[in-house]
């Protein structure tokens, strides 16, 4: 573990599936053990979140709602899926 900060992906707004599209996109550049903060407000991002983790090799830290605007604390895991 590192002690940089999260990095901070913010995709309100967006709907299924370019959350998870566009956090695929980034988090390709990352190396594995950064912690990621995503911010999305559409109903399926923690499902979907969720799968992308598994597929991915990310680990889920957790997922927190708040009026309707979801946190997702991931850790970057295997490069280059």
């Amino acid at each position: 573990m590192t002690d940089e900060p999260a990095i901070v992906l913010d995709y309100r707004g967006l709907r299924c599936p370019l959350p998870v599209i566009r956090a695929r996109k980034a988090l390709r550049r990352v190396p594995a053990g950064r912690e990621a903060l995503v911010t999305a407000d559409d109903a399926s991002a923690p499902a979907d979140f969720s799968a992308f983790c598994d597929i991915a090799g990310h680990e889920l830290l957790g997922i927190e709602e708040h009026d309707g605007l979801f946190e997702i604390r991931l850790r970057t895991g295997r490069k280059g899926r």
